[in-house]
């Protein structure tokens, strides 16, 4: 499955971009029909045009050693037609400095049918010699297939492979294109994760039409006039966004500017609020829920023996994640416009918009009103500050939950002042139950749709117990220092369908342990795992978990007559994410919130008393909590911890007392208990 698993919601513009120019949060959705290996393509000689060579002895942008590439030049023109339709010219120039910066000659463009390329062109300006050209006709071409994770799209991607990107050498691509989009709306990305040291974008707009500008992740720059109806943006030498582990997303840092485009008479086919954002998306979802004769059977089917409206619910829920495959058929509006429900469940597959209509059409039935909510898969990439565009890539869906329906497990609602109690549920989502929310949706902000338009929300964030791991260890040392046992692991919530989601397609019994061994090799050197099972792994409503005995040779250490041993035995949760030499720039993100617990008890091998013990720990932040602590208890040496994330993003400000919280439990993982030889 693709990074964003359930990505199916279409870009309303063609997208250019430089193989891995963006990290795979920005355009895994683009850019995987590229990481086929494509064949170099033959160049002609050719001289590059006028505004290429002008770059040659351009000053570079401010950058450091390490820098791979910076861009010389980008430019977009748009130019908007009367009837709509949109001419773009896109240009790009690199300077490669390092030899990974070849990765930047490797171009490619995602379009769709409404999409015609007319023009496109890459060349090569070397330091020393001839220039290099790339043609049309030596443009390969890819649609997206069932191997995508599709049935069918309407998308089709077209590479260009320019030919000597080496350190030194100068390549650059001239792209033109017209469309015919749904939404009279344009984004102008122009941070890149390579320094910029200049990016221009030039708008034409026909007599008496109007644009209106957002900035996103910048100051306002303020437009250029160029003659009746044209205007120009200019930015100089742009920072490079640099990665860092548990970054926020691409979009949700990077600088841009949407551009809203309106026609005469005021409709601007755009969003100029969220409430027409949503406004647009019901007009498409209108009548799409309609239950049919068959579907109405069905659900009288699945909910006849259920004694409540919580089981009916759960009932429908899991119908659709058991029984409705997740396809994308994906042409012209499609990307946003679900199928009818009928059609769906006719045909047992769809999107996560279709899903999620399905499931609307069979709640009506028995009376629980839904609505639909779609959503970026990454939390960050909107925030209450993001204005209205096209930045959605998911659809789920929010149940109005009755009053007669008060389930201890429906944990992912809130109260709405309108619409009262909604639950929050991804019927993509085979491997999450119902009342349940993962985490990287939790906290996240999303658009409510419903007949009065849209509405920017923030879901719910569940409590830390709602997920997480806790382990109970039963163990014994003997005197040379072997550690026999069994350990007893509970999974909840995102750790339960992480591990269900490794295991998913494994046959092998002996595979499924996989896992835990590789969690024991990280904690202890020679083991063997003499038994193990896996507790409900295909049952989703509840706790998944693993019980395994095991033997570690050479666990305790022998140090003259005393004897070392770990009490924190298996499992680490300190992180190295901030030990960087480089301060840190942006937020530390988590997955969602969670709770994990160990309680680990040894035996002590006869003949030994406890020596010395680690000292307890105590530590609370806004962020998280950890509180360890290891006693002796007659023959047993006890240890028990907590570990807690309880906020999502972690601000800069914040860094410093993070890596001392990972530090902290670090040390506390490494800490040993000493044993000494009972005195006669």
């Amino acid at each position: 499955m693709r990074n964003k698993s359930f990505s199916n919601l279409a870009p309303p513009r063609p997208i250019i971009n430089f193989f891995f120019q963006l990290p795979a949060a920005a355009s895994v959705f683009l850019l995987l029909p590229l990481l086929l290996a494509l064949a170099p393509r033959p160049a002609f000689a050719g001289d590059a045009p006028a505004w290429m060579h002008a770059l040659t002895s351009a000053p570079l942008p401010p950058h450091d050693e390490k820098t791979d590439a910076v861009l010389l030049y980008s430019e977009e023109i748009l130019i908007v037609q009367p009837n709509g339709k949109l001419k773009e010219i896109d240009r790009s120039a690199y300077k490669i400095l390092r030899p990974n910066g070849r990765r930047y000659g490797k171009v490619s463009l995602t379009f769709d049918s409404e999409t015609r390329i007319t023009n496109i062109h890459g060349w090569c300006i070397p330091a020393q010699g001839k220039d290099f050209e790339v043609r049309d006709k030596d443009v390969t071409e890819q649609g997206y297939g069932v191997e995508d994770g599709f049935l069918v799209t309407g998308y089709s991607t077209k590479v260009m492979n320019i030919p000597a990107s080496e350190p030194g050498n100068i390549i650059g691509y001239e792209i033109e294109h017209e469309d015919r989009p749904y939404v009279l709306q344009d984004s102008w990305y122009f941070q890149r994760n390579v320094p910029v040291s200049e990016a221009r974008y030039t708008l034409q707009l026909p007599p008496s039409w109007e644009y209106k500008i957002v900035w996103v992740n910048h100051p306002e720059v303020p437009a250029a006039s160029q003659g009746v109806n044209q205007w120009h943006w200019v930015i100089q030498n742009i920072p490079e966004i640099k990665h860092e582990e548990s970054m926020p997303p691409w979009t949700g840092v990077a600088g841009f500017m949407i551009v809203n485009l309106i026609p005469p008479g005021g409709n601007s086919r755009g969003f100029l609020s969220w409430s027409e954002m949503g406004a647009w998306e019901d007009q498409l979802i209108q009548n799409r829920a309609n239950p049919s004769l068959e579907i109405k059977q069905k659900v009288a089917e699945l909910t006849a023996n259920q004694p409540s409206s919580a089981a009916k619910m759960r009932a429908l829920a899991e119908f659709l994640q058991k029984d409705i495959r997740y396809v994308g058929i994906e042409l012209g509006i499609g990307g946003w416009q679900p199928h009818p429900a009928k059609d769906v469940f006719t045909s047992r597959y769809g999107d996560c918009k279709d899903k999620a209509t399905l499931l609307a059409a069979m709640l009506s039935e028995v009376g629980i009103e839904s609505h639909l909510v779609i959503i970026n898969t990454e939390r960050g990439n909107v925030t209450p500050s993001t204005p209205p565009h096209l930045v959605f890539d998911h659809a789920i869906l929010a149940v109005k939950l009755p009053d007669s329906a008060a389930d201890p497990s429906f944990v992912a609602t809130l109260q709405h002042p309108k619409l009262g109690r909604l639950l929050f549920f991804d019927p993509t989502d085979e491997l999450t139950p119902f009342g349940e929310l993962r985490g990287p949706l939790q906290a996240n902000y999303a658009l409510l749709v419903t007949p009065g338009g849209g509405e920017l929300m923030q879901l719910p964030q569940l409590s830390t117990s709602a997920s997480g791991t806790t382990r109970v260890a039963k163990l014994t040392l003997d005197p040379r220092g072997t550690l026999s046992g069994s350990v007893h692991e509970t999974r909840v919530g995102d750790s339960a369908r992480y591990q269900r989601m490794t295991l998913r397609f494994v046959e092998k019994d002996s595979d499924r342990i996989k896992p835990i061994e590789t969690m024991m090799a990280r904690s202890m050197g020679t083991f063997q795992i003499t038994k193990a099972t896996v507790i409900n792994q295909k049952q989703n409503s509840l706790p998944f978990g693993y019980d395994w005995s095991f033997v570690a040779l050479d666990y305790g250490k022998n140090a003259g007559d005393l004897l070392l041993v770990r009490p924190r035995v298996i499992g680490s949760l300190a992180s190295g994410v901030l030990e960087t030499k480089e301060p840190r720039k942006y937020p530390v993100e988590f997955e969602g919130p969670r709770r994990d617990v160990d309680n680990f008890e040894i035996k002590i091998p006869p003949g030994f008393v406890v020596d010395e013990l680690p000292p307890p720990i105590d530590v609370e932040y806004s962020f998280g909590s950890y509180h360890s602590k290891t006693e002796a208890v007659g023959d047993t040496i006890r240890y028990t911890r907590t570990a807690e994330i309880k906020e999502l993003s972690v601000p800069v400000s914040k860094a410093d007392d993070l890596k001392k919280f990972y530090r902290i439990i670090a040390t506390d993982e490494r800490n040993t208990a000493v044993l000494k030889p009972a005195s006669n």
